[in-house]
Order: C-alpha cells, then structure tokens, then sequence
C-alpha cells in the first residue's frame, strides 16, 4: 500500500523559512516523479515544484521560483521541499505526489498525500 506522508508544517511569520518532508512507503521516489501541490481556501488545487525520478530535473512554479527548493533523499525515500521568504500568500495546504510523468498537471500524479498546512501570517 503506498503511502505518501507530509510534515513541516506550521504557522510561520513572513520572511521566515520551514522545509516540508514527505515520506514515502509502498513506491519508492528513486523511480516516481514527486511533486508539491498546494491549496489555498477556497482556491483550485495548484503546483509548486516538482523533482524528476532522476533527480535531474526540477520545475517550479512562477509565484515560488527563486525562494523553494525541491530536493529528495532515496536512502530515506523521503522528499523536500524548502521554502524561504516566506509571504502570507503561501498560506495554503501543501500536498506530496507521485507520478509516472513528470509533469506539472495534478491529474497525471497517481498518489497523493493528506497534506500539511502552512500558515503565514504576522
């Protein structure tokens, strides 16, 4: 059974960082796709990073490119996602996926985590 688990969530201040792991069972990321999804109230579903099955190849959205970084350890089947200059529009769920395709589309990633909520706020 595959399991994708988020954590590093939290209430931060703007300008602050956290990193957010997701730990994988059941597939191994070394061979997936893993992408971060996030989701504000009452807004669609969007992408914010994701890190190719090679580790060579990474993508990230515009509104987090230059302040995230996506990263995965295969030893520890285990994904990253560091986020620095943080801005209260970063409030959102974040969410850990895993595809056969890399790609920014949610539809093509098979699992999915339950999320972590990031809240910024002053």
């Amino acid at each position: 059974q595959v399991q994708l688990v988020e954590s590093g969530g939290g209430l931060m201040q703007p300008g602050g960082s956290l990193r957010l792991s997701c730990a994988a069972s059941g597939l191994s990321v070394s061979v997936y796709t893993m992408g971060w999804f996030r989701q504000a109230p009452g807004k669609a579903r969007e992408f914010v990073a994701y890190i190719s099955w090679t580790g060579g190849r990474v993508n990230y959205a515009d509104s987090v490119k230059g302040r995230v970084t996506i990263s995965k350890d295969n030893a520890k089947n285990t994904v990253f996602l560091q986020m620095n200059s943080l801005k209260p529009e970063d409030t959102a769920v974040y969410f850990c996926a895993a595809g056969r395709v890399t790609t920014i589309e949610a539809l093509q990633y098979n699992y999915w985590g339950r999320g972590t909520e990031v809240t910024v706020s002053s």
